[in-house]
């Protein structure tokens, strides 16, 4: 039986950020104080609290430049958190209603057909049903309402 495990923004993507470098378009991120609603760190898939500094954008999710490798804003902690451990359980940013869950393939490539608004409740089971497709690598929880990328959903051992 397939396992699955929810895995954050790679730690090495989020120190070329909070080292000062640029972001998928070559722009500096933003700086702003967050008001505590709505700015889920990828990083450490926690809502970031308000009063709390942060990081906005723009962050594509995959190894490659390529027509599949959407491109889009994302919020990191303006400082160092620790990567998201809790891998086998829902994230706590996963608190909106629904999500979009999409399989990709080897190729980094959206896998047609694998896509669907996915109530949270049912995400995991949704992400087992689509792991269990050979040619799908991995799947994405992005936002059903903005396609913000969320976290990553891989096959555990």
């Amino acid at each position: 039986m397939t396992k699955i495990r929810f895995t954050a923004m790679p730690t090495d993507d989020a120190m070329h950020i909070w080292n000062g470098g640029a972001d998928a378009y070559g722009l500096m991120p933003e700086r702003f104080i967050s008001d505590g609603e709505g700015n889920p760190c990828r990083h450490c898939l926690e809502d970031i609290a308000g009063d709390e500094p942060a990081l906005l954008f723009a962050y594509r999710a995959f190894p490659t430049r390529q027509a599949f490798a959407e491109t889009g804003p994302i919020f990191l902690h303006a400082t160092p958190c620790a990567r998201y451990v809790a891998e086998e359980c829902l994230p706590p940013i996963l608190s909106s209603p629904d999500y979009i869950v999409r399989g990709y393939d080897h190729a980094d490539r959206i896998v047609y057909g694998s896509g669907a608004v996915t109530p949270t409740a049912d995400i995991i089971d949704r992400a087992l049903h689509i792991l269990e497709r050979p040619e799908i690598a991995y799947v994405h929880v992005r936002s059903s309402r903005n396609n913000c990328y969320h976290c990553r959903i891989d096959r555990s051992a």
